[in-house]
């Protein structure tokens, strides 16, 4: 008997499409089951920055009544040409960072009307008999804030940078591609009683897709052919990438506020901070230099 043995452009291929497994391996380990669980939404680094912030003297209260997008991007065709490029629920994001910080006390301004018309109905159950004991008790006043925090997503831009590196031999190739798409937000606090703007930021997130793929195109014999595909895409959650900028833009009003003196550390000492000190050396980017003679 004769022994068969596997044909090299069989074993290149399985070669190549096991290469392009292993590349993005750690990704294929992560991907969700069909009934996975629901967790926490997953933080950038820049969370871990603010969740790290040494405490304030004294927590400041802010309003925010609309943090939106300002971009007027959508996604692009075929895809969807009616559909936002970035979401719109910026302004619950910018909330709960807020709270996260522990520098802010946030007031509910967005869904102020829906506050108020609870308020009138309780108001209206004091005047009655059998009032439930929770709401047997006169109003406080609303609080009012020192701060409010304005801004929103003001730019989206796709496609700042595209590239890949490929190749093919006798038919087998392997190839991959990226892509870099950038998102901006501005926040800028203002002082409740004149009018003034306090301070102003402006960050800015990347997003990446990148792409691996492989493939085999062969004529092993005469009306006989061989083709082989594999590969993986990943793309960065833009919603994910929107909440990183806006973390970053908080830990950024804080640190400008300090050095203009806003708002003050309870520890004098934590102006060394290691997370101060990272966001202060980043807070003046270099400047573009003119080619002009």
């Amino acid at each position: 008997m004769t022994q068969r043995h596997l044909h090299p452009i069989l074993f290149c291929a399985f070669l190549s499409l096991g290469i392009a497994g292993c590349m993005s391996l750690k990704n294929i380990e992560t991907m969700p089951a069909d009934e996975s669980e629901t967790t926490l939404t997953p933080r950038a680094s820049t969370y871990h920055d603010l969740t790290n912030l040494p405490k304030p003297k004294g927590r400041i209260v802010a309003s925010v009544y609309n943090f939106k997008d300002q971009s007027g991007q959508y996604r692009p065709s075929p895809a969807s040409s009616f559909s936002t490029a970035v979401t719109q629920g910026a302004t619950a994001m910018l909330v709960s960072v807020l709270s996260d910080s522990g520098w802010f006390i946030p007031l509910e301004r967005e869904g102020l009307q829906d506050l108020l018309t609870e308020r009138k109905i309780i108001r209206a159950a004091l005047k009655k008999n059998n009032t439930p004991k929770n709401n047997d008790e006169q109003l406080p006043s609303l609080l009012a804030a020192n701060v409010l925090l304005e801004g929103g997503i003001i730019a989206y831009d796709s496609n700042i940078r595209t590239g890949g590196l490929g190749a093919r031999y006798f038919g087998l190739g392997v190839s991959g591609q990226y892509r870099l798409d950038q998102v901006t937000v501005n926040l800028r606090a203002v002082d409740i009683r004149t009018g003034q703007v306090l301070s102003s930021v402006m960050t800015s997130k990347t997003i990446l897709s990148q792409e691996v793929q492989s493939g085999l195109f062969r004529f092993i014999e005469y009306k006989r052919l061989l083709e082989l595909e594999g590969g993986m895409t990943t793309n960065e959650p833009a919603q994910l990438c929107v909440l990183s900028a806006i973390e970053s833009a908080v830990i950024h009003l804080i640190s400008d506020g300090l050095k203009k003196n806003l708002w003050q550390l309870r520890d004098l000492d934590a102006m060394d901070h290691p997370v101060l000190k990272k966001y202060r050396q980043a807070h003046a980017p270099a400047r573009l230099t003119s080619t002009n003679p």
